[in-house]
């Protein structure tokens, strides 16, 4: 049978993979159309402070992406967009694609004024609860699309109108609906990335019961100058500076009961963090507790030995088993046994971090399409059937290079799907 195939590629996920792919296929002449379920593209990344082994922020790499996409006319993004139903076969998908209302239209400046006019403050999701934000709100300062959000919690308030009327634009639409587009497409690439696996599901660790414990994600927030401090990393019971902080590595990860394999980046990603904390409090005293420490790579080993190095950051081999607080300084002891002494370790600690593993999106919520998946919810690459693709870490737990490099693979996945 011979199929009609479409000359467009369907992008699901706005993180860095995503960017990646769209990017690719789009500079080459393909159409794309880029759905993303935040009202932002940027994914995970744009939630970092730094990359590693670099020590640069991702703000720069994310600004040129953004800049690429506004300025291709064959990029196509729908923001507060999901995937409801797909049909047909490789190069010929019907694909169903629900957009929830924004209630703020093109005519956005960015003034602010709207959020001004809230009085209502909502949990900053961007910042993983950790401060608030208006009801009227931009996610972020480099929030791509610039444009704001009135959060549906407010609407049918006094607030939500008084944003409206502050706005001298003509941006805020109450009225706003949600709606539906059809989109014909060849093929179809899942960026749908990754979330921080539920550290409170970690019955040991303590995470939800002691205020000084916190992942790795939300340490990536308080070290960002855009984040809920500004960029001070400060403990949570009493805005204090830390003067000794415990990373407590495999927090869920290479773990039967939680996920069974390695997460790829934790390990880098706790050794790029107590770079933070050495720049802000060059006295602090860091411990990190690990199973096995894992560099990959030239670049990451030496950045390794140069961590290792640091008289001030101690590396400890050994499973954290329990951690306990102390109710009146709040400061937590986290107690493992040394696997290369045979001692039992109690060590106290001011401030806890978790470096909790990646968990695929997909895992909690499968997508509606013809997929494989592993035991633990990645998305297995059928390149015998095609049309459709994983990239990033829908497929595997990756950092942000080796995201990019196999995104850019899936976009000539896509393309060649078009072609033969």
């Amino acid at each position: 049978m011979t199929v009609n195939k479409s000359g467009s590629i369907l992008v699901v996920g706005g993180g860095i993979s995503g960017l990646t792919t769209a990017i690719e296929a789009a500079e080459v002449g393909y159409e794309v159309f880029l759905v993303e379920k935040n009202p932002y593209l940027g994914g995970r990344v744009s939630q970092l402070n730094q990359y590693f082994p670099k020590l640069c922020p991702p703000t720069c790499g994310l600004e040129i992406n953004y800049r690429r996409i506004k300025d291709n006319p064959k990029i196509k993004v729908f923001t507060l967009a999901e995937v409801e139903k797909i049909e047909g076969t490789a190069g010929d998908y019907n694909v169903g694609i629900k957009i929830s209302p924004r209630y703020v239209n093109e005519n956005c400046t960015c003034c602010g004024d709207c959020a001004t006019a809230c009085q209502t403050e909502i949990p900053n999701e961007f910042n993983f609860g950790m401060n608030k934000s208006k009801g009227a709100y931009l996610p972020f300062e480099m929030a791509f699309p610039a444009r704001y959000v009135i959060s549906s919690r407010i609407l049918g308030t006094e607030d939500a109108q008084r944003s409206k009327d502050a706005c001298k634009y003509n941006a805020v639409d109450l009225g706003m609906e949600a709606k539906t587009v059809t989109l014909n497409v060849g093929a179809v690439v899942w960026a749908t990335g990754w979330q921080p696996y539920d550290a409170g599901k970690i019955d040991n660790l303590g995470f939800g019961r002691y205020s000084n414990i916190v992942t790795n994600m939300m340490m990536e927030r308080l070290a960002s100058p855009n984040g809920p401090t500004c960029g001070k990393i400060l403990r949570p019971s009493d805005s204090k500076e830390p003067a000794s902080v415990a990373f407590v590595q495999c927090a869920g990860s290479r773990d039967e009961n939680h996920l069974p394999y390695c997460s790829y980046i934790c390990c880098m990603a706790s050794l790029k963090q107590a770079t933070y904390i050495r720049e802000r409090y060059p006295e602090a005293k860091i411990y990190i507790f690990y199973i096995d420490l894992r560099a990959p790579g030239a670049r990451y080993e030496k950045f390794y030995q140069k961590i290792k190095a640091d008289k001030n950051i101690i590396l400890i081999k050994g499973k954290v088993a329990e951690v306990s607080e102390d109710p009146e300084t709040k400061n937590v002891t986290v107690v493992a046994e040394n696997a290369v002494t045979g001692e039992k370790i109690r060590q106290a600690a001011e401030m806890v971090v978790l470096a909790t593993g990646m968990q695929p999106t997909a895992a909690t919520v499968k997508l509606p399409a013809d997929l494989k998946y592993t035991a633990d919810g990645f998305i297995i690459n059928d390149f015998e059937k095609g049309g459709m693709f994983a990239a990033g870490c829908a497929n595997k737990p990756a950092d942000v290079v080796s995201s990019n490099q196999n995104a850019t693979g899936m976009a000539l996945k896509a393309i060649q799907t078009l072609r033969n």
